[in-house]
């Protein structure tokens, strides 16, 4: 049978120093991880009251987009139709505004994330068109900056003179 013999003082002493250490380590830790996310808000804040708040997602862009064409189609007054026929043209207006909501609405309800990944798509596809672009334009704009006296061309010289 074995005896526990208690641990010493200098082997208490040791212990609770390294616990000390690590709870420093911890406890700077967290403060490092606090400090961070406090800066991080605070420029996040700087961003937003500088830029106004961030785009949403797709969808809901689109949603924004779809009211404020109802809303200016629906405050347009034409003179064309004249005092008479305006009444009836603002109906048809209205009418056209609603049915177009309602078309939007549930597809917007039930694919929200198709429209995140048709911007992503657009994004990549104008990035390609840019590329494809600016290579053309490089090949039609990079030209010999020699003149064009000092090369012959293909075909021949005559002297009129």
């Amino acid at each position: 049978m074995s005896e526990e013999r208690p641990p010493s003082d200098a082997a208490q002493e040791e212990t609770a120093d390294e616990v000390r250490v690590d709870e420093a380590h911890a406890t700077d830790a967290d403060a490092w991880a606090t400090a961070c996310a406090e800066d991080l808000a605070e420029e996040q804040a700087r961003r937003r009251a500088q830029h106004g708040p961030p785009p949403g997602s797709a969808a809901e862009e689109l949603r924004k987009l779809v009211d404020a064409v109802a809303d200016k189609l629906s405050g347009i007054q034409s003179p064309l139709f004249g005092a008479v026929a305006s009444g009836t043209a603002q109906q048809m207006v209205n009418q056209v505004v609603q049915q177009a909501r309602a078309a939007v609405e549930p597809v917007i309800e039930r694919n929200p994330d198709v429209f995140d990944h048709l911007a992503a798509a657009g994004t990549e596809l104008l990035a390609a068109y840019r590329s494809a672009v600016e290579t053309q334009e490089r090949r039609w704009t990079t030209r010999d900056t020699g003149s064009r006296d000092e090369e012959p061309g293909p075909g021949e010289h005559i002297d009129l003179d």
